[in-house]
């Protein structure tokens, strides 16, 4: 089958390889009928998100149809319709139990210590091989497995895989209360379903930081006051528009690739940290391979963490699910402390939410595919990957059709 696999920093290719397997009796095989590209691919395409292993297929959002179950699988039926979790979770152990099912205690094969397993990441998270191919082996099937319900698309499911969830649970984190005045720093699909999510709770105002206007317009579309840091300098702007005051919450659903502004007044503060951010990337991306405009790091990796923190109201709270990996130690932690902040962090959940945000799209609550901007086949995956990398216009989420390849 083919698949797109990682080969090493800055070098993917789609390739044949060989067709997953039931291993376990509580495996599944889901023959994909979508997959799609996420921004935390790129931060292991870029190298910010080190310890890939050469060969991994990549990709973990999927919805498919099930093709094959192990003998300990009694929930589902071969030929149902699935949506399938990002993080892969046991649903036995305690943190499964409690709702926490990216630390699953057993499901990385590297042990509890070890964190969340998810498909098509580096060798401490599995490795498991990727969903951007024609099929996957699913473990724990019975948990990692979600019936899709009529009337809802694949188009809508594949969103609710893993940036719907991941928005979710960042307005949740944020402890977002009717009336609150909320910033989402980065609107990219995980950042404007957390402006959807936030508006969800009951948020009285949302703002939306970024400096790509097509992304822009889709968070004013979903009701953010825009903010564009390389035309106006943000924390001014948030300070002006809530009197001082800043926002009761904010979302950093930016991550290690964050950039600063280039243009405008922002850019001269942006000049004064050069050497501080310069030191940041060579700590968040010790090995780099950009080939042209394409696969090159952000080059303020803290910046949206010091927006957040600057621009929060005292008492504040902050909730990070931007990917960060290990490596990166920089945070504004006095100025954090000093503000009293409260600050939840940490990787989506996705068993959790997923149930929740099919009702809602089902119920037409919410439409999650104003967000999807493009439907592209399996065989065009490269070109995809580099226009969606470069933040080319219009290229705000894509959608992967493996079928196209039969």
């Amino acid at each position: 089958m083919k698949a797109v696999v990682f080969h090493g920093i800055g070098d993917i290719r789609l390739d044949d390889v060989e067709e997953p397997r039931i291993e376990k009796p509580t495996d599944a095989i889901v023959r994909l009928t979508a997959s799609a590209i996420c921004g935390t691919d790129l931060h292991m395409i870029r190298g910010t998100m080190p310890g890939m292993k050469p060969g991994t297929i990549l990709g973990h959002e999927g919805v498919g149809v099930i093709e094959a179950l192990g003998d300990d699988v009694r929930n589902l039926n071969i030929g149902d319709r699935v949506v399938i979790p990002s993080t892969i979770a046991c649903g036995n152990c305690s943190y499964c139990r409690a709702g926490y099912y990216a630390q699953c205690n057993d499901a990385n094969p590297n042990g509890p210590s070890a964190g969340t397993a998810f498909f098509g990441g580096p060798q401490e998270t599995g490795p498991f091989p990727g969903m951007q191919a024609e099929k996957v082996r699913v473990p724990f099937a019975n948990v990692g497995l979600v019936r899709i319900p009529e009337g809802v698309s694949d188009e809508q499911a594949i969103l609710i895989s893993d940036i719907f969830p991941t928005g979710y649970m960042g307005a949740e984190l944020a402890e977002i209360k009717p009336g609150d005045t909320v910033a989402v720093f980065g609107c990219g699909p995980v950042g404007l379903f957390a402006i959807v999510s936030a508006k969800l709770l009951g948020a009285g105002r949302v703002f939306a930081i970024d400096c790509h206007e097509d992304r822009l317009e889709l968070a004013r579309a979903q009701g953010a006051e825009i903010i564009n840091f390389e035309e106006e300098d943000p924390l001014e702007t948030l300070k002006r528009l809530t009197n001082g005051i800043g926002v009761d919450r904010a979302i950093d659903a930016v991550g290690v690739d964050a950039m600063h502004p280039h243009h405008g007044p922002g850019a001269k503060k942006a000049h004064q940290e050069k050497a501080e951010f310069k030191r940041e990337v060579k700590e968040a991306a010790p090995k780099t391979n950009p080939k042209g405009d394409n696969w090159v790091p952000g080059d303020a990796p803290a910046q949206a963490l010091m927006w957040a923190v600057e621009g929060l109201a005292k008492a504040g709270t902050l909730s990070i699910i931007g990917v960060y990996p290990a490596q990166v130690r920089t945070f504004p932690i006095g100025m954090a402390m000093n503000k009293n902040l409260t600050m939840k962090m940490g990787n989506c959940n996705h068993r959790k939410y997923i149930p929740k945000l099919l009702e809602l799209v089902r119920t037409g609550v919410v439409d999650p595919t104003a967000i999807l901007s493009h439907v592209e086949p399996m065989s065009s995956a490269l070109d995809a990957y580099r226009n969606f990398d470069v933040r080319k216009p219009g290229w705000v989420k894509v959608e992967l059709e493996p079928t196209q390849l039969q």
